[in-house]
């Protein structure tokens, strides 16, 4: 079963309403959770951090602490999610952020790539026993590795590819990865999706991925630092279902040696051995004797050598399908 996590992120740009309005509309689509990002300005960052390229319009701080919401809105957030039968998930960016999220009941947490060398707030998460989805966008392999030691002991860990690429190109998804990841740790493994369209998404499922994760907004022109980058409602519903039909494909392998679903058609659209012209009794066949015609309901086209040199016990007529109890024993 694959699992589609809906990226709200803070597209809702402190809106509460907004937020509320994500949710809802994340679960109409068919995702299965959505994921928010707790951030608390003091606890998490210095004022004069600089901000990521693609997003300048205003300081990181005061952008962090304008979105944050308060405890109870939290709560509302994560009733919202119950009552539509999403999952919440949030980011949190400080150990203050996992004390408030513990507050709210959090159904799993997401490790942002920003936070994997974090290790305090790593081993704060895993003591929760929450499940855990890692993000991977900006460590190597060693980073990687003391992450998912910090987070043993606790709670389910799903390890994501990701690239921090904002949108991310082709060449740079790594779908190679997925498979590394579960053959080094014999974790679940997904994908966090930051490009364009759903390409990336459908492969690293085809691939094996049992998570993925996905921008979400109402337009990639609203304000804020991921909605230029993330997808639209109508883009998200028909993302969730091609990852549907992946996933039905993957849970269904096809045995090629069972033709019973072609049965019908084998015989509507193959070939049968036919003579080419009127033949007596007596004749002994030769390749100018035969033609190939459907329906493929008599003497299958493949078995054409089987017929050369036998000798015809009765006359036939053009275009009749030849059987056995025409030719002579072999």
């Amino acid at each position: 079963m694959v699992t589609v996590i809906a990226e709200i992120g803070s597209v809702h740009d402190g809106s509460f309403g907004n937020a509320q309005k994500l949710i809802a509309v994340a679960a109409e689509c068919g995702a299965d959770a959505v994921k928010f990002q707790t951030h608390i300005a003091e606890a998490e960052t210095l004022r004069d951090a600089p901000a990521p390229a693609y997003f300048s319009d205003e300081p990181r701080f005061d952008y962090f602490r304008r979105t944050a919401f308060t405890l109870d809105q939290w709560r509302r957030l994560a009733a919202d999610c119950e009552g539509r039968g999403v999952t919440f998930l949030s980011s949190p960016f400080s150990l203050e952020a996992v004390d408030l999220l513990e507050q709210v009941g959090v159904g799993a947490y997401k490790v942002p790539s920003g936070e994997v060398t974090n290790l305090p707030l790593l081993e704060r998460i895993a003591a929760t026993g929450k499940p855990v989805y890692l993000s991977s966008g900006m460590s190597d392999w060693r980073e990687l590795d003391e992450a998912v030691e910090a987070l043993k002991g606790g709670g389910q860990v799903t390890v994501l590819q990701c690239s921090s690429a904002y949108p991310c190109p082709p060449e740079r998804v790594g779908l190679n990865v997925i498979g590394e990841m579960a053959e080094r740790w014999g974790l679940p493994v997904g994908f966090s999706d930051h490009t364009d369209g759903p390409a990336a998404a459908i492969a690293a499922v085809a691939l094996g991925a049992s998570v993925v994760e996905k921008h979400i907004t109402f337009s990639r022109l609203m304000y804020g630092s991921d909605a230029a980058n993330a997808t639209e409602p109508p883009q998200f519903r028909e993302f969730v279902q091609a990852l549907r039909a992946v996933q039905k494909m993957r849970a269904n392998p096809v045995d090629k040696d069972d033709l019973t679903p072609y049965r019908d058609m084998k015989k509507i659209f193959e070939k049968s051995v036919v003579a080419a012209r009127d033949l007596p009794e007596g004749h002994v066949l030769g390749e100018g004797d035969l033609a190939y015609k459907k329906p493929g309901d008599g003497l299958p086209a493949r078995r054409w050598r089987d017929v050369l040199g036998r000798r015809l016990v009765r006359d036939v007529k053009a275009d009749q399908k030849l059987s056995e109890g025409d030719l002579a024993s072999a």
